[in-house]
């Protein structure tokens, strides 16, 4: 029986000391690394690494400028004094010479010297600063001291001042976001050590799984600051690591913890249950595992940060939930025994035990298949029909909460600037005649009216231009992105034939979501034929794989359209929206661009784990007695509880990231939860067995023309004759 996971399981468990000393010490060593190297990491850019126009506009800007200093602009405003007043004065006066004496400021400026702008009715201004420090660590603290020099000024009653642009958006997401990772973490561990105690009826085997997350977590922070060192990571993968990390960590070690205990009821000794819980459960947990990661290879693919960071911390922590279940949980359970039954809150069973309910659902739905599946399938198509409305992009300052120094400032450069003042579209001109084409752009930009003021720089040449227009809104609002499409592929084209590229925010979006869309055909086919190879194996099955596919993409298309539903304005219902201002959730023009093709790799992953598990079990049932409906009752009464428990858990944990205020995380959010809730229940309870009803033998059809496949069956081989036990421990009750 002592094969692949066995062995590496079996190993450990009989040398359990060693095997837990070296996961402390990777855990320490990891703990090290995240407080050292992470946190310069980490960005809330957008880093191509291909070379769409908007990355040669930069470039080319940097050739006419140099290296670009980077500008925050300090926002004051009066309730009815204007800049000319003299308490106005002496207050610019004491910010503008307290920000020229921090080390975290080149220079400062402002109207009083000439260099900053007032609005037309004469009660804001904007004061430029120029930051000290390179991207990175330092030039975001930068950003921070200014933001504490400007609070150590007293601010005269009726005035207020706050701080615009990328370095204080940055910082402002960064914060928000580890607020929402503590508060997803609070509700998740919290509703998963409830669910754990309950499905398990002891308090000891609860905090199991926990520890077992927590370690996978720690060591995938470690390794994620490891790898930043060689590439930029978005601030997202540490939210990805824990959310992910506590769903299928905790997960993974629920099914191997129960079938221990159930092999322990059964009568075998200890070392032999975690053997034959290795050989099944840990086996079942490795193929879940693998699942997931080829799912999220796909997310590799896309030429930019924020895809593959997300991607690649989600990999990481699965990698180490699988290795921690093949070797950390076996050797917490080898020295524990039977004592994981400490702290019981039941004297007897527990519902991890076979359930009647599970077998009389199952045999309700098998008696009416065909209705089961219709009904069933037509639900999660109504639920996927809201997304043909989606609009995508990608969150800006609007969408943060209105209680931030950025989204107050936002506020008041809308109303009296231009709102895209701290991010003007650049429009790089390259050419024999740069200026003279610069100058016809700049003719027909304002002809259009739809953009503020513009600017040729004044270090352009006759080579290169470069002409800096400011945007009316949001640089991220879908009407910024139509202006600059528009800039792009009408007024542009009618003046000049080449040479010219636009760059900046905005245009930076544009062609992030043009990279998504193209990528995305690429990303499913890869994603999809990955998995069904990898199920194709599992189960010596060519029926089982697309079945499979099919439901995972019902429950995916309904999270899709539940998602545009809930936080897309305009869209739902009016109870919709109430329903979901009551959830706290923000209403918002657009879907985060990312969104879909994440959710797409995340929730292919994942929604295999319940179907590998509740599979897995029916057809070693099956190859035991070749009756396929019993055996689909047995695996569902046998997995049901368990399942349940665990995607109880699942929905907490991402619930628990919805509940934050960034609008990306609480649309993540939901739609994980919804699209796990959708697959435990709907698809594991009516879909799968109403299908294999209809299916017959047939669902194990494996042509003769394949046996040439290697046989990798997530199955392992158990001997089923009754043990006689040695083990000095007593066997569960």
């Amino acid at each position: 029986m002592a094969r692949g996971p066995e062995t590496v399981a079996t190993a450990s468990a009989r040398r359990p000391w060693t095997t837990i000393i070296v996961w402390l010490i990777a855990l320490v060593g990891a703990g090290v690394l995240s407080s050292m190297l992470l946190g310069d990491a980490l960005t809330s850019e957008i880093t191509f690494t291909n070379y769409p126009d908007s990355i040669k506009a930069l470039e080319l800007a940097e050739e006419v400028r140099g290296a670009q200093e980077d500008v925050e602009f300090v926002v004051i405003r009066s309730d009815g004094r204007t800049v000319e007043d003299p308490t106005y004065v002496a207050y610019v006066e004491e910010l503008q010479s307290a920000l020229a004496g921090s080390p975290a400021v080149v220079s400062v400026g402002s109207y009083l010297t000439e260099d900053g702008p007032v609005s037309d009715s004469g009660i804001a201004a904007l004061m430029p600063v120029v930051l000290a420090g390179d991207e990175g660590d330092e030039f975001f603290a930068n950003a921070e001291t200014i933001a504490e020099v400007v609070g150590s000024v007293d601010s005269p009653d009726g005035f207020e001042t706050h701080i615009a642009g990328q370095a204080t958006m940055n910082n402002d997401f960064n914060h928000i976001a580890e607020q929402d990772l503590r508060t997803g973490e609070t509700i998740g561990i919290g509703v998963a050590l409830v669910v754990l105690v309950f499905v398990f009826g002891s308090v000891v085997a609860g905090l199991v799984p926990i520890i077992l997350a927590v370690v996978a977590i720690g060591v995938a922070m470690g390794l994620a600051a490891l790898l930043g060192q060689a590439t930029d990571l978005s601030f997202f993968i540490t939210n990805m690591i824990t959310m992910i990390g506590l769903a299928v960590g905790i997960d993974y070690s629920l099914f191997i913890v129960s079938r221990y205990r159930e092999e322990r009821r059964n009568g075998f000794a200890k070392l032999e249950a975690i053997g034959r819980s290795a050989a099944t459960a840990t086996r079942a947990v490795v193929f879940s595992g693998l699942t997931v990661v080829l799912a999220l290879i796909g997310m590799l693919i896309l030429p930019n940060t924020l895809f593959r960071s997300l991607g690649l911390g989600a990999i990481l922590v699965v990698v180490a939930a699988v290795v921690a279940s093949l070797t950390l949980l076996p050797a917490i359970l080898s020295l524990m025994g039977d004592r994981i039954e400490s702290l019981r809150v039941r004297r007897r069973g527990s519902v991890e035990t076979e359930s009647r309910f599970w077998d009389r659902v199952t045999r309700l739905v098998m008696a009416r298949p065909v209705v089961s599946l219709l009904l069933s399938a037509g639900l999660l198509l109504l639920a996927a029909s809201s997304f043909q409305s989606i609009n995508t992009g990608l969150a800006g300052v609007s969408t943060l909460p209105s209680e931030t120094d950025s989204a107050k400032a936002f506020a008041i450069l809308t109303d009296e600037f231009a709102g895209g003042l701290t991010s003007p579209v650049e429009i790089a001109i390259e050419g024999p005649e740069a200026m003279i084409t610069a100058a016809a752009v700049e003719s027909a930009i304002a002809a259009d009216g739809g953009f503020g003021p513009s600017q040729i720089d004044p270090a352009s040449d006759e080579t290169v231009a470069i002409l800096s227009v400011q945007l009316l809104g949001d640089v991220s609002s879908v009407e910024s992105m139509d202006t600059v499409r528009r800039l792009r592929s009408e007024i542009i084209p009618a003046v000049a034939d080449s040479g010219v590229f636009v760059g900046g925010q905005t245009a930076i979006t544009v062609d992030f979501i043009a990279q998504t869309d193209d990528y995305t055909p690429i990303v499913f086919a890869v994603v999809l034929g990955l998995s069904f190879l990898l199920l194709m194996l599992a189960f010596r099955s060519v029926v089982i794989p697309p079945k499979a596919i099919i439901m995972n993409l019902l429950s995916v298309g309904a999270a899709y359209g539940l998602i545009v539903v809930f936080f897309q304005a305009g869209v739902g219902p009016e109870w919709v929206k109430d329903l979901s201002s009551g959830l706290g959730f923000s209403q918002v023009e657009v879907i985060e661009n990312w969104l879909p093709l994440m959710l797409f790799s995340v929730l292919f992953g994942l929604s295999m784990d319940y179907h590998v598990f509740l599979l897995s079990r029916i057809k070693e049932r099956f190859d035991q007695t070749g009756d396929n409906t019993e055996s689909v009752a047995y695996g569902l009464r046998k997995t049901g509880a368990l399942i349940t428990g665990a995607a109880v858990i699942m929905v907490a944990v991402f619930a628990g990231f919805a509940a934050g205020s960034l609008v990306s995380f609480q649309q993540m959010g939901f739609g994980l939860a919804v699209a796990v809730l959708f697959d435990a229940t709907i698809v594991r309870t009516v879909l799968v067995p109403a299908s294999m009803k209809l299916l017959g033998r047939w669902n194990w059809y494996f042509p003769r023309w394949l046996e040439w496949v290697p046989n990798i069956s997530v199955e392992g081989h158990l001997d089923e004759t009754p043990p006689v036990t040695t083990d000095p421990e007593p066997v569960v009750a």
